[in-house]
This record gives C-alpha cells, structure tokens and sequence, in this order.
C-alpha cells in the first residue's frame, strides 16, 4: 500500500460495528466502574444529564450488554458486566488521550 492509498475494511471487519455508545456511555460506565450505583445517583454525579437521557442511555447499555440492573427493596441498582468491565481500559485509553489532546480542540482555544 502506498501513502496515498487508504485502507480497506472487510465487511466483516468488528470495527464496523464497534462503537461505545452515546455521549453519556463511557461516563456511566466509569462510574459503575467504581461501584454499582442507583439511577438519582448517578443522575446528580453526571450533572447535567436528564431523567429522560439517562434512562435511554441506561437501558440501551442493558440491551448492549455493558449494564445489568438488579432491583432490590428501595429501588434498582446498575452494575456492569464483565463485558461492560472490559470496555475500562479502552475508555480509560481515550480519557488520557482527550486531556493531552484538549487544548488543541478547537472549542478550548484561548
């Protein structure tokens, strides 16, 4: 392959269907990678995140397989997965890159 050449993907290549959810996901799962949490917890922690998108996003990572929910007497507590485990490191990859990489962003330019 020349430089000037891009790379192809096989269709049936994981990357084209790898992808961490939404804005929220990577940020939910840090938490829960601290320990289980309930929803109105979780809620205040990721200010300013609604009722309404964490929901969504809670249930989309359960139908993904990152988030379990267990109901117990006051309520239901989020826990991950050991598939929602593996996907720390990668996030925590991409945490380290976003902070040396921020200033360079065009929205956090002085």
């Amino acid at each position: 392959m020349t430089s000037s050449e891009l790379p192809s993907f096989d269709p049936r290549c994981p990357m084209r269907s790898f992808q961490i959810g939404g804005r929220w996901t990577a940020m939910i799962i840090r938490c829960l990678a601290q320990r289980p949490c309930q929803f109105g917890e979780l809620r205040r922690h990721l200010t300013p995140i609604s009722a309404k998108v964490l929901s969504e996003t809670l249930q989309a990572m359960e139908l993904q397989g990152y988030v379990r929910r267990r109901p117990f007497d006051e309520g239901v507590t989020y826990h991950l997965t050991d598939h929602g485990r593996s996907v720390v490191p990668v996030i925590d990859a991409s945490r380290t890159w976003v902070a040396r990489h921020l200033p360079e962003y065009p929205d956090h330019r002085g």
